[in-house]
């Protein structure tokens, strides 16, 4: 019987979050904004979230399901608000699936390894601080381009 050596997985650690952090939290200060931010793992399990200003309560939960639905669909949460908008709203009936803008996988080595998810803005608005925030991780993680 032969074995086949296990491989190695790319995991987001807290402390890479936490720099991604900065990153959100500089372009919402700069916009005058106030979001939560979240990052998640590969699975959907969050592993920060944070409020950046003094945003809405309800935007902790809608930023947690935004990054969770990128992390486990593989994709950002914008290709199904257009889906929904061409007319395409049976996509809504898929469990986890949020068609807002604002959440946008972390991908290294061409594997998802956790997404971040913003919300307490328009959802152009949450778009532009998860773009700031994978444009930071291009560096830090070597991100691939996902969207």
């Amino acid at each position: 019987m032969s074995h086949t050596p296990l491989g190695q997985k790319h995991v987001l650690h807290l402390t890479h979050a936490t720099e991604l952090l900065a990153a959100a939290a500089r372009t919402i200060a700069e916009r005058g904004w106030a979001m939560y931010v979240a990052f998640v793992d590969d699975a959907g399990t969050p592993l920060l979230v944070a409020a950046v200003a003094d945003p809405q309560p309800a935007s902790y939960e809608i930023a947690v399901a935004k990054a969770q639905c990128a992390a486990r669909f593989r994709r950002p949460t914008r290709i199904w608000e257009e889906r929904v908008k061409s007319g395409a709203p049976n996509v809504m009936s898929l469990p986890g699936v949020v068609a807002s803008e604002g959440g946008v996988p972390l991908v290294f080595a061409n594997r998802v390894i956790g997404a971040v998810g913003v919300s307490g803005g328009t959802g152009a608005e949450d778009g532009v601080v998860a773009e700031a925030v994978i444009a930071r991780a291009a560096g830090l993680l070597q991100v691939d381009d996902q969207s």
